[in-house]
């Protein structure tokens, strides 16, 4: 395991582009496509400063689709305010212009943006919404360039069953014993878990949020999220002070799945968060898996429908997750082991004789010739190599089953 990182640490970038880059994340709300792309094609901090003007025309203009997405927020600039807070709290704006920002994680999010809305499962469409972000406000020692490569998602419903929660903290332990770093939203019910999971055997995770990075969501994982962002990571795109709203949560679902290289789906309802994130992740050519629970079960309903899909497979034991989320050839998954009985191994022959007997009754070597159907020259030799075997014993010249 890498040594961690020290957090809080000066960053690399110069100041003027972590300004630039933080006052645009404020400005702004996420996803906001047309201005990601207005700063890659000018840089940030000519586009922070053509964003401040608001000139709409003639030289220096911002695009119409831009000056929509910035006009609300445009005279907000708190972006000195937000650095210094962020350092109070030992965090970092990691930005693209920063080594540590997860460009391989991120680069699909470009690509699959053109993914139309239709992605097959109702009410759970990608549509338009999985631009780049233009900065990530992060808070603990675990790096973002590691990802998604051994990350692995773990998501799914807030009012989970106790079967989910077994799931989701059994196996966020199990894959952050084998290496994995568990990458989940910090949500109650399968995120908590997951995380608590993780956290139990000190393995790493990653709680990605749909708030500022200085707020606990839900307070009662305020706790929880101080341990992650002191074991693992607290990573979110809203700048400090951003408030928890549900289209928020959909839109961070598209950084869980682009930060992992698979997705896992405890439970899901029909239409749920946890059903988006796994479109995202398959849109963004990722390994997507779900558990299978009880067909009379809502919370099982989302999993099921995803299972249809051709490229979702469904996972049983932790081993094939790791599988899916493994370089080719690394990480197979051995056969499940089959109980042993104490008859493996007997020829038919002897098998048959051996099951002729009953369990609490004695028979003569010619009762067992009949009822197994063996040729009765052979069965006198069969039961010596049955009781050789431990299998069965003589009593006054009748044979009977042996107690295991």
């Amino acid at each position: 395991m890498r040594a961690p990182a020290v957090t809080g640490a000066a960053s690399p970038v110069a100041r003027e582009v972590l300004l630039a880059r933080a006052y645009l994340s404020r400005v702004a709300e996420p996803p906001a496509s047309a201005l990601a792309a207005l700063v890659e094609e000018i840089g940030p901090v000519e586009a922070a400063h053509r964003v401040r003007e608001g000139t709409v025309h003639g030289p220096g203009a911002i695009p119409p689709a831009v000056a929509g997405e910035t006009a609300a927020r445009r005279a907000t600039d708190r972006a000195e305010a937000d650095l210094a807070l962020l350092a109070t709290r030992g965090g970092r704006l990691v930005v693209p212009e920063d080594p540590e920002w997860p460009a391989m994680a991120l680069a699909g999010l470009g690509v699959a943006a053109g993914v139309d809305g239709t992605l097959g499962l109702e009410g759970a469409s990608v549509r338009d919404g999985l631009a780049v972000p233009l900065a990530l406000w992060a808070r603990g020692p675990l790096r973002l360039t590691e990802a998604p490569r051994g990350w692995v998602a773990m998501v799914g419903a807030r009012a989970a069953s106790d079967y989910g929660l077994w799931v989701a903290r059994d196996w966020g332990a199990d894959l952050a014993d084998r290496g994995k770093t568990v990458v989940s939203g910090a949500a109650l019910g399968v995120d908590g878990a997951a995380h608590r999971g993780a956290l139990a055997v000190e393995g790493r995770t990653v709680a990605v949020l749909a708030c500022g990075i200085d707020r606990a969501y839900p307070p009662t994982h305020a706790t929880l999220l101080d341990h992650v962002g002191r074991r693992g990571l607290v990573v979110t795109e809203y700048p400090p002070g951003a408030t928890p709203a549900r289209h928020r949560f959909l839109v961070r679902n598209r950084l869980v799945a682009a930060l992992s290289a698979g997705t896992v789906v405890v439970e899901a309802g029909a239409r749920s968060g946890a059903t988006r994130t796994a479109l995202v992740a398959e849109a963004l050519g990722r390994a997507v898996m779900v558990v299978p629970g009880p067909v009379t079960s809502a919370l099982s309903v989302g999993c099921h429908e995803l299972a249809q899909r051709p490229e979702v497979t469904v996972a049983g034991r932790v081993a094939h997750v790791v599988e899916r989320v493994s370089e080719v050839g690394d990480g197979l998954a051995a056969p499940p082991g089959s109980p042993t009985r104490r008859t493996d191994g007997l020829d038919p022959d002897a098998l048959r004789v051996h099951e002729a007997l009953p369990l609490h009754a004695a028979r003569t070597a010619v009762r067992l010739a009949h009822d197994s159907g063996v040729d009765p020259t052979v069965v006198a030799t069969l039961l010596s190599d049955l009781e050789a075997c431990g299998l069965v014993g003589q009593e006054g010249g009748r044979w009977r089953r042996r107690p295991g």
